[in-house]
């Protein structure tokens, strides 16, 4: 992927390093998020996982005091980004591309030169050849074997790797955004239904979020200018739609993200690097990983509960489907973890067999709201968490921002019981190792989902049943 808004990192959970969102323009400065809480349930400094800020490995300082406002603060920047747009060493997250230079000495330039070289080999070895068959002739005799020129049909059968792509690409485009002052990149988006509406990443198309320029290119070079409908900063996730969209438009069928298993192949399909229409296999490596994104801009964060999988997934697969077998769509491409810079040319990094997609089923819910409203809606506790380094859970804070109170009153939690010092270590039944993990869980559920939580208090360990509120919009 040639351009995935990431370079930022947010500390993930203890469990899994958060991932950084490739950004779509240059990558943000290196400094330390304000703290603030995510909405009413996120608290305090962002942590600081391994390699969430400073060198690639090296743990950030803890935070203090709660932020309460919403946005969440921004992850400090990733030395171990994907890139996005130029991060230092590689790291999490997967990003759209930026755009290549234009200067002949680029890209360009390489293929050319390696095009002379194959002419000059070939060449050669025709040459080569017509000599050696010449000499064989004079003194032996012809002992050439005439070989079949078709070796057979090859089948490719509807479940075949070649029978899913055939069927799934017509419905993915390449979009390009740019901004009013020009910068921008390139990632994936895929048909959602007739009407014209491609779902896509937040970090996609941020650039273009604010008068700029947006557009989705089909496989056979069709482009349309798109508009952007809503975008889900939490989320990662944002839905555009075409200008005079065609008739004939056929939306990938979604499956269901809660009956994948572990070891489920997969198939993705994007633009690494700018490489339009690149499908990649693998399988599910682990599901309900904890993720924390950021789009590099320095802005909001995102978490997600996501899908992690082995399929090659670079800068620029951002916001393509992840398929599984049959070719219904699982997840939304969204994040990769990469080792160094490097990778056709670019700078960036690339994929080491570590991605990461929302679960569809999430961005279904998400998209079908943004369409509908414009703006999304989120599910929440209504208290304020910390969100420091920690593995013993998501712990809530004694103050909230700017003099509020940690637990919103006549909210969720409050009417649970719960109280500041608490510590919630499970929702329902997946364990909370940190407060980025438990916002990612809450964002699985929707508004009026009841869940259980166990909490520790005096060193005791406790259960309540939470009805979940919601809150509409990014701010």
């Amino acid at each position: 992927m040639s351009t995935e808004n990431e370079g930022t990192a947010v500390p993930p959970a203890p469990s899994a390093p958060p991932v950084p969102v490739d950004a779509p323009a240059a990558p943000a400065p290196q400094a330390q998020a304000p703290q603030g809480p995510y909405g009413q349930d996120a608290q305090g400094q962002a942590p600081q996982g391994p390699g969430a800020s400073g060198d690639a490995g090296h743990p950030g300082a803890s935070s203090s005091a709660p932020d309460p406002s919403w946005p969440p603060p921004p992850p400090p920047t990733a030395p171990y980004g994907d890139g996005g747009s130029g991060s230092g060493a590689g790291g999490w997250g997967s990003s759209y591309q930026q755009p290549a230079p234009k200067s002949g000495r680029g890209r360009g330039g390489l293929v050319a030169a390696l095009l002379v070289a194959a002419l000059v080999a070939g060449g050669l070895g025709g040459g080569l050849g017509y000599v050696l068959a010449k000499d064989n002739d004079e003194s032996t005799g012809s002992t050439t074997v005439s070989a079949s020129a078709n070796g057979g049909d090859v089948k490719r059968d509807p479940g075949t790797t070649a029978g899913v792509a055939a069927k799934a690409l017509p419905s993915t485009v390449t979009i390009e955004a740019e901004s009013t002052s020009g910068e921008g990149g390139t990632g994936t988006g895929f048909v959602f239904d007739k009407q014209g509406h491609i779902v896509t990443n937040n970090h996609v198309v941020a650039d273009a979020v604010d008068g700029g320029k947006l557009t989705a290119t089909f496989p056979t070079g069709k482009k349309y200018d798109a508009e952007v409908v809503g975008h889900a900063q939490g989320y990662d996730v944002a839905v555009i739609k075409l200008k005079d969209a065609p008739s004939d438009l056929k939306p990938l069928t979604l499956g269901d993200s809660d009956k994948v298993a572990v070891g489920d192949s997969t198939i993705a399909i994007g633009a690494p690097f700018g490489l339009s229409d690149t499908v990649t296999t693998g399988i599910i490596s682990a599901k309900n990983r904890p993720v924390a994104s950021s789009d590099g801009s320095g802005s909001q964060a995102s978490y997600m509960s996501a899908l992690q999988t082995d399929a090659s997934i670079n800068p620029g697969n951002s916001g393509g489907p992840l398929l599984d077998a049959r070719g219904n769509v699982i997840g939304i491409n969204s994040a990769i973890q990469s080792t160094g810079n490097g990778g056709f040319g670019t700078g960036q990094s690339g994929s080491i067999g570590l991605g990461f997609a929302i679960p569809i089923n999430q961005a279904k819910y998400v998209a079908q709201e943004l369409i509908k409203n414009g703006k999304p809606v989120y599910a929440k506790i209504g208290a304020s968490v910390s969100l420091d380094d920690s593995s013993d859970g998501a712990q809530i804070t004694d103050q909230g921002a700017g003099g509020a109170a940690p637990v919103e009153p006549g909210g969720p939690a409050a009417k649970a019981g719960l109280k500041p010092g608490d510590v919630i270590i499970k929702l329902d039944d997946r364990v909370i190792d940190s407060g980025p993990t438990l916002i990612g869980e809450i964002w699985t559920h929707q508004p009026g989902d009841k869940v259980t939580i166990t909490y520790e208090r005096d060193g005791k360990q406790r259960t309540a049943e939470v009805t979940l509120g919601s809150r509409v919009g990014d701010n």
